[in-house]
C-alpha cells in the first residue's frame, strides 16, 4: 500500500507540460504507471505522436483537456477518461484559459522514464532533434514535431508554463 499527497513525487518541467511522477513501474509489477500532467491555460501537450508498447488513458481533475486521436478531436473534462490506444498518432493540449491537470495512466510501464531522461537532457529543444530522436526510438515513441506550428495555429495553442503538479480538490 502506498498513500501519494498532492505534494509528493518528483516534478519535471517538459518545455510546455510538467510531469509530476505518482507510481513508478517498478512499484507496480510494472504493469502500469501514473503520472500527472499539469498544464498552463492553452498549452500544447505534445507534438503528434504514437507509442508502439503502451496504452494512455488520461483522467481529467482539473480544467478541460482537448486531444486529437487520430482524426477525431474530443474534448474532455473534470471526471472524463480519455483512451490513446498504442498504435494510435494522438496529441493533448489544455483547451481552456485556466490551468489543466491529468492524471496519466501508461500501461504497461516504462515509458514515463521517459519523460526523465528527457528531463535529464533539459527538455526536447535543449537535448536537439537528433538526441530526442535516439530517445523516441529507445521508448518505441514515433514523433511529428514538425506538427507543432499546425497544432497550435489550428487549436489556438501556445507553448506552456511550468506549473506545479499536486492537484487538490
Amino acid at each position: 500500500m502506498k498513500l501519494v499527497t498532492p505534494t509528493e513525487g518528483d516534478e519535471v518541467f517538459l518545455g510546455s507540460i510538467g510531469v509530476r511522477f505518482v507510481i513508478d513501474g517498478a512499484e507496480a509489477g510494472e504493469r502500469f504507471s501514473l503520472v500527472e500532467h499539469p498544464m498552463s491555460p492553452r498549452a500544447l501537450g505534445a507534438p503528434l505522436h504514437r507509442h508502439s508498447r503502451e496504452d494512455e488513458y488520461s483522467f481529467v481533475l482539473e480544467g478541460r483537456m482537448g486531444a486529437l486521436l487520430g482524426d477525431d478531436v474530443v474534448e474532455a473534462g473534470p471526471g472524463d477518461l480519455v483512451f490513446k490506444p498504442r498504435d494510435q498518432w494522438h496529441t493533448f493540449w489544455n483547451a481552456g484559459h485556466e490551468p489543466c491537470r491529468i492524471l496519466e495512466i501508461i500501461s504497461p510501464a516504462g515509458f514515463e522514464q521517459y519523460f526523465r531522461e528527457l528531463a535529464a537532457m533539459g527538455g526536447p529543444h535543449q537535448a536537439g532533434p537528433e538526441r530526442l530522436a535516439e530517445l523516441a526510438r529507445l521508448y518505441g515513441l514515433e514523433l511529428r514535431p514538425e506538427t507543432i506550428p499546425e497544432l497550435l495555429q489550428r487549436f489556438g495553442l501556445c507553448m506552456g508554463e511550468r506549473l506545479s503538479g499536486g492537484w487538490t480538490p
